[in-house]
């Protein structure tokens, strides 16, 4: 399971247009692979980046992604958003999951890597014209 996991995010990154380069590191906890840590930072065609951080855990059939962070920058290296579990905000309907942008802190679930790509060349794409 975790490593259908991983390969759905190396996949979404590799298949991208907007990507012109990846670092991703992968760590496994365990012998038998139930947990992971992946990292990573991912350049874009117009030199913003993301810097994102997920630690996943197989229980039985579950997959749960105990703890993540996608942190996205813009070309001059300010942040635009950002969606995380930190445990803060219980304010936020969707606690612990919510994303923040700006000073706002909104609902929101955990992205998959393929709809956060999605996100951001839409950004992009509104930038350059």
């Amino acid at each position: 399971m975790i490593s259908t996991f991983i390969e759905y995010i190396e996949e979404a990154i590799s298949l991208s247009s907007i990507v012109v380069s990846s670092n991703i590191q992968k760590y496994f906890g365990s012998s038998n692979n139930k947990e992971a840590y992946i990292k990573g930072k991912l350049t874009f065609i117009d030199l913003s980046s993301i810097d994102f951080s997920i630690y996943v855990l197989e229980k039985g059939k579950k997959l749960i992604c105990d703890k993540y962070r996608y942190q996205y920058m813009d070309p001059a290296n300010r942040p635009v958003f950002r969606y995380d579990n930190a445990h803060h905000h219980k304010e936020i309907l969707s606690f612990p999951m919510h994303k923040h942008l700006g000073d706002k802190v909104v609902a929101s679930d955990m992205p998959e890597m393929g709809e956060l790509l999605g996100e951001i060349s839409a950004l992009i794409t509104k930038a350059i014209k």
